[in-house]
């Protein structure tokens, strides 16, 4: 049995997938704020570097103890917009030995579709930590692929949960993609829209063949983006189903989802838990 194991760091979580014979055996996750202050400056704070490395290199020993033939990593908005990022890099390849790949955005959007969809054709809007990818793939082909830096993690350093500031942000971001392009159903990848599922189906653990396929109407992302707005971040960390590190950033995605979706008038969103990892593990040959 071939294994490897794929890690992806985020702005707001590090993830792993743990692959064997072509298939997905699980997945894990640590929340660790890698771009944490990164929306007021473009540099990775000491104490976020050493406690993403750290999960990262947790994550490797683990893969390798489980008998991985081999450890990919890639990173997203947070590294490939800091100033200070080689330190981050550093820092992983001493601890584990690992080098971490930095894409780009537009490779983001790709390996994003690539998971969710497979070659099917369609669009797709992940949510992340530091930025938004929004692509469309129609007759087998990438027609439209953007990706703005904006996230939750940049949302809640610029605005905490203030709804005004929240709404004015996202509405800003808006006008960066090309509303003619973009189909009135999008599936959403990413934690925010996952865990977002995971409420409106009331689930009390997180189930994956649940979330993917749930449905999500403009209407019910707006309602619930103020259901989350007139709650405590205490309340809201109190929900079945709610990762640890994820209710004090999840107004901010609730809101910026509502708001895209209102301004580049997408009526509904098809929530996917296949996502980039899938699509990187597919482009490395990794996954069947």
């Amino acid at each position: 049995m071939k294994k490897f194991a794929v890690i992806d760091i985020g702005s707001n979580s590090v993830r792993l997938m743990f692959v064997a014979d072509g298939k997905i055996l699980y997945k894990a996750l640590n929340t660790t704020r890698l771009g944490e202050g990164i929306a007021d400056k473009p540099l990775l704070k000491p104490e976020a570097i050493e406690r993403s490395a750290q999960a990262v290199a947790s994550f490797c020993a683990r893969a390798k103890n489980e008998g991985a033939e081999g450890v990919f990593a890639f990173a997203t908005a947070a590294v490939r917009t800091a100033e200070n990022r080689k330190d981050f890099l550093d820092r992983v390849a001493a601890l584990c030995g690992v080098s971490v790949e930095v894409i780009t955005g537009e490779e983001e959007a790709e390996i994003g579709i690539l998971g969710a969809l497979g070659n099917q054709d369609g669009g797709v809007i992940d949510v992340g930590g530091a930025s938004t990818e929004i692509v469309v793939k129609s007759e087998g082909a990438l027609t439209y692929k953007k990706s703005v830096n904006i996230g939750v993690v940049r949302l809640k350093d610029r605005c905490g949960r203030e709804e005004n500031a929240l709404v004015a942000m996202a509405k800003e971001a808006a006008k960066e993609y090309q509303k003619s392009l973009i189909p009135k159903t999008l599936c959403a990848i990413g934690g925010t829209a996952t865990t977002i599922a995971a409420q409106t189906l009331g689930l009390t653990e997180y189930r994956s063949e649940r979330i993917t396929g749930a449905e999500i109407t403009a209407e019910e992302m707006s309602a619930f983006s103020k259901k989350l707005l007139s709650m405590t971040v205490e309340e809201i960390a109190s929900f079945p189903c709610m990762p640890k590190g994820r209710a004090d950033v999840l107004t901010g995605g609730a809101v910026l989802l509502s708001v895209l979706m209102q301004e580049l008038g997408v009526e509904r969103l098809i929530v996917s838990d296949r996502d980039n990892l899938e699509g990187y593990a597919i482009r490395k040959g990794l996954l069947v």
